[in-house]
């Protein structure tokens, strides 16, 4: 355990040395915005919407009691997506898309030895190859967790359109009722931090792997597998801190 994380602390070191040519690594950065966001913005959209109409209506379910004012159900349902639908469920999703193409990637690099080829160019290669992935990690990923979190809400306002179980205007009320703006710092908390789990922990998987195809799709696995139990760690971790 102690081995593989001072690898994988040895590996971010390098992975954020200064780029030998600023254009290049901006270039890739870049690109790498493009795959991981508006690559990931339809799963995304998807799963948000249908997210915050089950969570709007089994919360209506529950309340049962007409001692209870149905603008409850607008208040619940935005800070349980706030706080932990949007950015955990979303970096569930993204670590099973974005993760695993990450680690395939390099670690086919690796077997082919494309990535011993730049280190003998004088090209970082952790640093060509993994920072460019973790910046577009950390910035993309919050502002799919934005755009996850305003369908979401959108997706409970359908809910109580279609459902009639609680109007429009109760939810519409209920979502600006007693708001409290810290559950807002700690969903982009959240999101930073998923970001960078997701592409750093996927990027040492397949930096490190060996061997052939089998291999590579092993790295991919553990990559997918790490990163999902180090995001609910970390959202464990986050939430008795800030909350």
């Amino acid at each position: 355990m102690f081995h593989s994380l001072g690898r994988y602390i040895l590996l971010l070191r390098l992975s954020f040395r200064k780029p030998e040519k600023f254009s290049v690594y901006w270039a890739e950065v870049m690109r790498e915005m493009v795959s991981e966001g508006i690559g990931s913005l339809g799963i995304i959209a998807i799963i948000s919407v249908f997210i915050g109409a089950v969570a709007t209506i089994q919360t209506a379910f529950q309340l049962v009691s007409d001692l209870i004012p149905k603008t409850v159900v607008g208040g619940i349902t935005r800070d349980s997506t706030i706080l932990e639908f949007s950015p955990t469920i979303c970096a569930l999703v993204l670590a099973g898309r974005i993760g695993s193409s990450i680690a395939s990637q390099i670690g086919t690099m690796r077997v082919t030895e494309q990535i011993d080829a730049l280190e003998i160019m004088g090209v970082n290669a952790p640093g060509y190859l993994i920072s460019p992935k973790i910046i577009s990690g950390v910035t993309m990923i919050p502002v799919l967790v934005v755009i996850s979190v305003v369908l979401g809400l959108s997706g409970g306002y359908l809910a109580c359109a279609a459902s009639r179980d609680v109007s429009t205007s109760d939810y519409l009320a209920g979502l600006t009722d007693g708001f409290n703006p810290l559950i807002v710092t700690v969903c982009g908390v959240k999101a930073i931090v998923f970001g960078f789990i997701i592409n750093s922990i996927c990027a040492y998987q397949g930096y490190y792997t060996s061997g052939g195809a089998l291999e590579v799709g092993q790295a991919a696995t553990r990559g997918v597998v790490f990163s999902c139990i180090m995001i609910l760690f970390a959202d464990l971790v986050i939430s008795r801190s800030l909350l």
